[in-house]
């Protein structure tokens, strides 16, 4: 919301020394945010003049030129050059002299245009900010000022002053207004505020003769769609009459655009009182007015011009011919002010927040009145709001206020809120005296009775967000100057903590991007064949929740898998020439069981505890998520550089990472060679845990991304990827991390080659040699697999290095010969392994 000074100052009392910053400052210490500082940006000489004579001058470009003598004010006339022609000799007009700077920045100084030294320049409304027109400059008569020639123009219209720009939260609608501002200044500084609307109701009545109802058939949440609407009629009004300069600087200041006499004074009151109004042209209106929801199929063209196909949730303003207008939103065209328009009908209304709301999201129409009408407007102010633009209308559009006119409106009751006496001490931290509760609590409007166990609190009618003890307690602090709350940092209960998973999560994303890879979030939300590719052990379609109110039609279902999201954003960086990438991503997938239905329609409603029964249900209504770990290379390792080519990535890097997982999970991951239909069929594997001396559990995979697949998602060269249950591999990690320990003693290293079936896995026939060995084995890893002359048909054979080592003592060679041999003999038994000769 932005603040003229000017306008400011009517209202409270401002110190005539107090900059626009002093001001801001106030505003912040209760509770408000600064924005901006706003100004016309002018500087210089800028002055009345009088045209003294002219001779027009066509010229071979078309155009006419007016050579012109202006009195400034000074001992001689200053020839200008002008090309508007709305002016006679005689008039009054503002002259920009050589020196000022107007808006933009446009410096004026005395240049040789079409034949003459133009020594100024003859301003318009736009060129001096006051507004878009350009239809000629500015004669001051038409504006309804005169001054003599010399007089400081900028004064004279206004543009000395500046506005002061806050930022209004969602639950403080009254501070859309100078009345609003005006009074927080007032709590901030302690000055004297006069209230604009405190006039006496019974002179705010609109008399009678025209015909109002509120038809809510169907009202939104139980609540009327309108609780107030009040009509008032002015006639003979002039519309051609100018908008004083007071008003125009100050609207510009606001941040509205001048439209003319009859819809500027309109906007001046919304910005002064709060309360949006409309006015409608009399003799366009047939009948009365009834406010009521739309009927489906009606349509309504509003003052943009565009028509509206209308919901039946709409409240509308009708008459006889129909729809008029989007009530709280925005008028209609077929009644709206124009230059033609005499006799001019005043509404001024209070409209339910939640409809007008879902109207302007409805069709994408935001404006100042939905802005204000969706926070909460004064329920008390409409009388007062329309009487202040009828008195405008009679003292600057020449209108006759009369006694015609209609009101609707139903009592006002708001709720006393109990306030404990110590409740707002022991909230804040902060000991506050009684009288301080008491009289913060009176100072922003509320009226306050001792109930014997405390306060019983009744909020002014223009604050709707103090609705309970802890809305007060903060208006409390504010009043009081949150300086004085102490910043003390909260003492955390004993035994508190992560988990024993969130800190196994936690050390394994370190630990990959320690080793280099980037975590790179991304959206749940994918397509069925994403899922059904990269969410099935298959590739056949599988069950998969889908949104009912999707973001994207395209990406409608909940992942199954973390690597969509991860192909999709190496995609965006391959797109911006990021191709050498190292992702991953730590996550929850959703994994519906088949048969299942999920989801449900019954929401409990806002500020309701849910029962255990309500939130045993919800839970059901969700399907299971686990929680999994997914990484993605392509491009290269290293780049080029002087002496040594690039390195590209593969499925090597990502085993290496398959160890830095296991490492900070504090787990041993075995990889076994397997199929899976989005990876390449030769370089695939699954991933296993053991949890027993011979059983283990597939906890993901790894492998390089099928050709095909890569394709699609639009990924050259070969992409590596690993995917694996997070959870799961915590689970069965145990809650501790191994750590190597330090032996003084040398190791004993053995080579192994053994004979095997080529179906046998190597990670197999290593789980063997490491449970025979025994303790001894420190280290198993496989260095070769050989397949061809030399072994027989269908084996192959798989050379390990050993490494042992003994915690109290130099190993013999005897002892290391005698450790792997009972491993050969545990990948005999189980496997059939023999020594290859």
């Amino acid at each position: 919301m932005r603040v003229p000074l000017s306008w400011l100052r009517e209202y409270v009392e401002v110190a005539p020394d107090a900059s626009a910053e002093d001001i801001l400052s106030s505003f912040v210490s209760v509770g408000f945010e600064e924005e901006d500082i706003h100004g016309f940006e002018i500087s210089g000489p800028v002055v009345v003049g009088e045209v003294l004579e002219f001779v027009e001058e066509p010229q071979k470009n078309g155009k006419t030129i007016r050579w012109c003598q202006v009195d400034a004010g000074e001992d001689e006339p200053r020839g200008i050059v002008c090309g508007a022609n709305n002016f006679a000799v005689g008039d009054r007009v503002v002259v920009t002299l050589p020196g000022s700077v107007l808006p933009g920045p446009f410096p004026i100084a005395a240049r040789k245009t079409y034949g003459h030294v133009s020594d100024g320049m003859i301003a318009s409304a736009r060129e001096l900010g006051l507004g878009d027109e350009h239809d000629g400059i500015i004669v001051l008569a038409d504006w309804g000022v005169d001054a003599p020639s010399g007089t400081d123009a900028i004064a004279l219209l206004g543009l000395d002053d500046v506005a002061v720009e806050v930022n209004v939260t969602p639950d403080r609608g009254y501070a859309f207004s100078l009345r609003g501002l005006a009074r927080e200044y007032s709590h901030a500084t302690g000055a004297r505020f006069t209230d604009p609307a405190d006039r006496d109701f019974v002179e705010l009545q609109p008399g009678e003769g025209f015909g109002v109802q509120v038809d809510d058939a169907r009202p939104l949440r139980g609540h009327q769609g309108a609780t107030e609407f009040v009509a008032r009629v002015v006639r003979n009004v002039d519309p051609t009459r100018p908008t004083p300069p007071w008003m125009v600087a100050r609207l510009v200041l606001a941040g509205m655009r001048p439209l003319g006499i009859l819809i500027d004074i309109t906007n001046y009151v919304m910005l002064e009182l709060g309360n949006p109004i409309h006015g409608y042209d009399l003799d366009k209106l047939q009948g009365g007015i009834t406010v009521r929801r739309a009927e489906s199929g009606e349509t309504l063209t509003t003052l943009d011009g565009q028509q509206r196909t209308l919901h039946p949730e709409d409240l509308l303003i009708t008459d006889e011919s129909g729809p008029i207008g989007l009530a709280g939103v925005m008028g209609g065209s077929t009644t709206e002010m124009s230059d033609t328009t005499r006799n001019v009908l005043i509404e001024a209304a209070t409209f339910d927040s939640v409809t007008i709301a879902r109207t302007a999201r409805r069709h994408h129409l935001p404006s100042e009145a939905s802005k204000r009408f969706e926070r909460g407007v004064d329920p008390l102010i409409p009388f007062a709001a329309a009487r202040r633009v009828a008195d405008l209308l009679v003292e600057l559009a020449g209108g006759e206020l009369t006694d015609e006119g209609g009101a609707l409106y139903s009592e006002v009751t708001i709720a006393a809120v109990a306030l404990p006496p110590t409740f707002v001490s022991g909230l804040v931290g902060v000991e506050y005296t009684d009288d301080e509760i008491v009289g913060a609590l009176r100072t922003i409007g509320a009226e306050v009775s001792d109930d014997g166990d405390g306060w019983l609190v009744t909020p002014p009618s223009w604050r709707p967000d103090l609705t309970d003890k802890w809305t007060l307690a903060e208006e409390v602090a504010r009043i009081h100057g949150l300086d004085r709350i102490p910043s003390v940092l909260p003492t955390p209960p004993s035994g508190r903590g992560y988990t024993p998973l969130q800190r196994g999560r936690r050390r394994v994303a370190d630990a990959l991007a320690a080793a280099g890879f980037v975590e790179t979030p991304s959206f749940p939300f994918v397509s069925e064949r994403d899922n059904a590719v990269h969410g099935s052990d298959t590739g056949e379609k599988v069950a998969s929740v889908r949104l009912a109110n999707a973001i994207d039609s395209q990406a409608a279902f909940l992942r199954r898998s973390l690597l969509p999201g991860l192909l999709h954003t190496a995609h965006r960086n391959e797109s911006r020439g990021m191709t050498d990438l190292a992702l991953f991503e730590a996550g929850l997938v959703f994994l519906p069981e088949h048969g299942i239905s999920y989801g449900t329609d019954e929401v409990p409603p806002l500020g309701v505890l849910p029962s255990d029964e309500t939130l045993a249900e919800l839970n059901a209504a969700i399907p299971p998520q686990r929680r999994h770990l997914a990484l993605l290379v392509t491009g290269n390792v290293t780049a080029r550089q002087p002496g040594r080519g690039a390195e590209a990535s593969g499925v090597a890097q990502v085993i290496d990472a398959v160890h830095v997982i296991a490492t900070a999970a504090g787990a041993e991951i075995e990889v076994q060679q397997a199929q899976r239909p989005a990876l390449h069929p030769g370089r695939a594997a699954t991933l296993h845990v053991r949890t027993g001396e011979s059983e283990t559990v597939v906890i993901g995979y790894v492998g390089e991304l099928h050709p095909d697949v890569a394709r699609d998602a639009d990924l050259p060269g070969r992409v590596s990827v690993l995917e694996i249950d997070l959870d799961l591999l915590l689970e069965h990690a145990g809650h501790r991390v191994m750590a190597a320990s330090l032996s003084g003693y040398p190791a004993a290293t053995q080579d192994v080659s053994l004979v095997v079936p080529q179906s046998i896995a190597a990670a197999e026939v290593r789980a063997a040699l490491v449970r025979g060995a025994g303790e001894l084995l420190e280290h198993a890893r496989l260095v070769d697999d050989y397949r061809g002359d030399g072994i027989p048909e269908g084996t192959k054979s798989l050379s390990f290095a050993l490494r042992f080592r003994a915690p109290d003592r130099t190993l013999t060679a005897a002892e290391a010969s005698e450790a792997k041999m009972a491993g050969v003999a545990v990948a005999a038994q189980l496997w059939g392994a023999t020594i290859r000769e």
